[in-house]
């Protein structure tokens, strides 16, 4: 686990005025732990309310919503739901994710300009966008080309 990150996230908690409980300090090592790959939140879910029976969905998906205030997390959509990622305040930017091991790769797009597809919805504000690139890894695919006869 990464006490530097970990650092990062209970600081973000505490300028934010949220309280740093056992539960939010272990969802942040649950998040940490994976720092390059996104976590089905159903299976985030599972982990925490092992540790903490007691524990609601609700609160679960309240802090990982507040995380995302913070910037410490980020969400993408899957095909059976949302995943979540630990990203501690970094700048928006975009992703590569192999379809078959789930790492998570940055990628640079250029500069973001919301005007170019405004002008293609006349009366529209775009406010958001997702972009996400999706294949197999270096890694993967020389697994795969090794495999093949």
């Amino acid at each position: 686990m990464n006490d530097d990150l970990k650092a990062q996230a209970i600081k973000a908690l505490k300028q934010g005025h949220y309280r740093v409980t056992k539960q939010r300090q272990h969802l942040v090592d649950l998040l940490i732990a994976h720092p390059d790959h996104y976590l089905d939140i159903t299976e985030l879910d599972d982990q925490m309310r092992q540790i903490y029976p007691g524990i609601s969905h609700n609160t679960i998906y309240r802090n990982l919503s507040e995380f995302q205030e913070l910037g410490l997390v980020e969400f993408t959509r899957r095909t059976n739901g949302r995943a979540v990622k630990f990203s501690c305040e970094r700048p928006h930017h975009h992703h590569f994710i192999c379809q078959k091991c789930g790492k998570v790769f940055e990628i640079k797009l250029p500069p973001w300009d919301a005007s170019y597809f405004e002008k293609q919805l006349p009366g529209a504000k775009i406010t958001g966008h997702d972009f996400e690139l999706y294949g197999l890894c270096a890694d993967c695919l020389r697994q795969a080309e090794t495999k093949e006869p």
